[in-house]
């Protein structure tokens, strides 16, 4: 299945029915009288969250959606039948954005999740609400309120426990490979993940959702590289990794590097919580270890955790960490009452 995490849709609500001009003609009933009834109701545009989607494709190829309208009135005041409901289903974590992109205007953050974006018109009057004293066999009816139309934006953003960040080539992708059920693609090439990645960790009796984003290079904020753009799928995470090569030539400033990216694009990426590994450790010897650790920990102001994700080694004690955050995030929703669980 592609990776799809932005669509631009057009969605129009259905315009209610008109009403119904007609009058009574009975055998026995000496006065008639008006009688149409009035027209249904348009069917609403509601969108909802449901599971197992995790990508926004199939809004490639169906872009227009439009709810059915409601159906005309009739004699012996039958009210006309509304039109159904259009529901379009989306991923959970999808935001719908207005069509300048400025203004969010729905957020959905939980299964089951309905909003009605869009509603249906009313239906128009039958001549028979318009009878009265002074007219009566009125010949009006109402032909029905339009809907409303519009163009959106859907974005989607993952929603993940944890989230890995690094350069290019940190070894991301090796590492969700080794504690997660994910196919990530690895290669010795940058930019070998082209789309986030999603996998379920299974650690000590627990479960959590670790999302892969494409390497991050200088200036990815403001559009270089292709990490830019996937950086709004760990704005929900609870806690980063952070991973930085053993094997770069500094590695301050390749943490430097990506910890300004996180801060340049804001939505309080640089404020999470952040567990640091020293990748590919099994490349080198103990005393360059010691020494790129220390290194590192005098830029980031913790001490790094040594980490193979080819072979696992410091899986174990990375995956401890994390956990530890995602506990310590939910202790504050607890004691407000919320039960918190992994995604």
């Amino acid at each position: 299945m592609h990776f799809l995490d932005q669509a631009k849709i057009f969605i129009r609500s259905g315009a209610g029915g008109p009403g119904a001009v007609s009058f009574r003609r009975e055998k026995y009933i000496e006065f008639g009288g008006p009688d149409g009834g009035d027209g249904g109701k348009g069917g609403d545009i509601v969108f909802e969250a449901v599971e197992g989607l995790n990508t926004l494709i199939d809004f490639r190829y169906t872009q227009h959606f439009r709810a059915p309208r409601g159906k005309g009135g009739s004699g012996q005041n039958r009210t006309g039948a509304g039109g159904n409901d259009l529901v379009i289903k989306i991923p959970v974590g999808t935001q719908i954005l207005s069509d300048d992109k400025e203004h969010v205007l729905a957020d959905f953050t939980k299964v089951g999740q309905r909003i009605v974006l869009l509603r249906g018109g009313d239906g128009g009057r039958g001549n028979a609400s318009y009878k009265s004293s002074t007219n009566r066999a009125p010949r009006q009816h109402g032909t029905g309120w339009p809907g409303e139309e519009m163009w959106v934006w859907l974005r989607l953003k993952l929603l993940a426990d944890a989230g890995l960040v690094g350069l290019p080539n940190a070894g991301k992708s090796t590492f969700i490979n080794q504690v997660t059920n994910t196919k990530a693609k690895v290669g010795a090439y940058p930019f070998t993940t082209l789309h986030p990645q999603l996998g379920v960790v299974s650690h000590r009796g627990r479960e959590f959702v670790m999302a892969d984003i494409p390497g991050l290079i200088e200036g990815a904020a403001e559009g270089a590289g292709i990490g830019d753009r996937f950086l709004g799928h760990i704005e929900r995470c609870r806690v980063l990794l952070h991973l930085v090569d053993a094997n770069v030539e500094n590695v301050a400033e390749a943490y430097r590097t990506v910890r300004g990216e996180l801060d340049a694009y804001g939505a309080g990426l640089a404020d999470k919580p952040e567990v640091v590994a020293l990748n590919k450790a099994d490349t080198l010897d103990e005393e360059l270890v010691e020494a790129l650790s220390a290194e590192l920990e005098a830029e980031c102001g913790k001490r790094p955790l040594p980490l193979s994700g080819a072979t696992g080694a410091g899986s174990e004690a990375v995956l401890d960490a994390i956990l530890a955050h995602l506990d310590a995030e939910a202790e504050p929703e607890q004691a407000e009452g919320g039960d918190w669980s992994p995604l």
